[in-house]
């Protein structure tokens, strides 16, 4: 029989918000155990919660960006279970009603392309966080609990694991472009769990549905998703049994282990909650949202290949995040010459971002001093080697290139009078050179050049010394 891989995706998103869903404790990172709480996210008796608007402006910007519909109207459930880490004993959440549905977003996966469907991005709250100790005890901290949470789900359309990176590391990249979400998942921001199972389309068999859990990165949700299809491919090919269950990914033994059999939706008895108000978006604030929307990734990856001429591998670098991105724009404009600009910010701006651990908002440089330093070289002050060395002393001290060419005499030797010496010098003390270059092999000539540069330190113009050793040479 053929059986088809059919997999979903779920994943719940921390929201950038200042204060939580329904209260205004702070939704900030950390902080000490339980001190981020109170009566509203604890759920003690007579307290009221009070949705967070903005929390509900950025799950309609997103179910935009992902081509979703807004609900004119849309209601918040009760979702009852019982766990340490959920004081009140039921999640605030969204059931029937989301806010946003029917979306969907475009991949390109091994060079084909690839609509995975958006079923729906709604609002829920965040959970407390369980820390089990290794004496055995476990202890609950309730800061995170109430934090506003998006979740989204796609249709069960990712046919490999590849693709479900691929929408992961997309989703990612579009959730830090609208700026509702920092989307780390070691911080817990973006979790995702993926849910597997098999189907056969002549048949219709299908195989019981697994949800795995605990994955803390893109990498890990793409091996326990790959592990998971072949281990339900083995089990039907060997007629074993499967289940309905929630599955745990084992990072050290790289195996989904069993964790429990899965809850359906009547397990949770979703019911209104009867202390908050149906929602209903006006279709003013909808488009107000729509009009308000950044240039997303994709779209801007194509207008770099088609505005700026620049090659795709480029486009796809420099699009990865919005604020370099927009750096890279910036010293674009500034100096007249994308290609220039593109192979600054991608090799010397992204190593030293790189080699320092920061983000290109803490870059010491401002654009348009890296739009000086392709200006220098491009009118022959510096030379390619030497404005390298310019933009490591500008990042250490923050003077300006030409203020540091002009102040550490770095300006380009291009007088042919000043470099003659230097020539003789350096064909004097490479005759093995002379004669392989006189014999016919052209490269030989880059070892007397090369003694012109080191003498230098560099700031030898290399086009005049190389047209000055040429003539040279071919005079003896």
């Amino acid at each position: 029989m053929a059986w088809r891989n059919c997999v979903g995706v779920e994943v719940h998103v921390q929201l950038k918000t200042e204060s939580k869903m329904f209260c205004s404790c702070s939704a900030d990172f950390g902080g000490e155990p339980n001190s981020r709480c109170c009566p509203v996210c604890l759920g003690l008796p007579g307290s009221l919660p009070v949705p967070n608007e903005q929390a509900i402006e950025f799950v309609i910007r997103t179910g935009l960006a992902l081509n979703c519909q807004v609900a004119q109207r849309c209601r918040f459930a009760r979702k009852n279970y019982f766990y340490p880490d959920l004081p009140k004993n039921y999640q605030i959440s969204q059931y029937d009603e989301p806010l946003t549905f029917g979306g969907w977003i475009d991949l390109e996966v091994d060079g084909q392309p690839v609509r995975i469907r958006i079923r729906r991005a709604h609002l829920e709250e965040d959970t407390g966080k369980n820390i089990h100790l290794p004496d055995g005890r476990s202890v609950v901290d309730y800061n995170r609990c109430g934090v506003p949470l998006m979740e989204i789900v796609t249709e069960p359309d990712f046919t490999d694991a590849e693709q479900v990176r691929a929408y992961l590391q997309a989703l990612r990249q579009l959730l830090r472009y609208l700026e509702v979400s920092d989307a780390d998942m070691e911080k817990g921001q973006m979790r995702c769990e993926p849910t597997v199972n098999l189907v056969n389309d002549e048949t219709g068999e299908r195989t019981p549905k697994v949800e795995i859990k605990n994955l803390n990165s893109i990498r890990s949700v793409y091996e326990a998703v790959r592990y998971e299809l072949a281990r339900q491919r083995e089990a039907v090919e060997r007629g074993e049994p499967l289940y309905q269950e929630t599955r745990r990914w084992d990072e050290a033994n790289a195996v989904t282990t069993t964790m429990r059999r899965k809850e359906t939706a009547d397990d949770y008895m979703y019911f209104p909650d009867p202390d908050l108000v149906p929602v209903e978006p006006s279709r003013e604030w909808v488009e107000q949202v729509r009009a308000a929307l950044p240039e997303l990734p994709a779209a801007r990856r194509r207008r770099f290949i088609e505005e700026y001429g620049l090659p795709a591998y480029d486009a796809g670098v420099l699009t990865e995040e919005k604020a370099v991105a927009d750096y890279f724009e910036a010293v674009a404009q500034a100096c007249g010459d994308a290609k220039a600009a593109s192979n600054w910010v991608m090799t010397e701006v992204l190593r030293y971002l790189k080699e320092q651990g920061i983000g290109i908002d803490e870059f010491p440089l401002p654009p348009s001093h890296i739009a000086q330093l392709i200006g220098l070289v491009r009118e022959g002050t510096v030379s390619s080697t030497i404005a390298k060395e310019v933009f490591a002393r500008a990042c250490a001290d923050g003077r300006s290139p030409r203020e540091i060419v002009e102040q550490d005499g770095l300006a380009q030797i291009s007088d042919a009078a000043a470099l003659e010496g230097l020539v003789e010098e350096a064909i004097a003390a490479n005759p093995r050179a002379v004669a392989d270059f006189q014999a016919g092999k052209e490269k030989a000539l880059g070892a007397i050049v090369g003694h012109v540069m080191r003498a230098t330190k560099g700031q030898a113009n290399p086009a005049l010394v190389n047209e000055m050793v040429r003539k040279r040479v071919q005079e003896l």
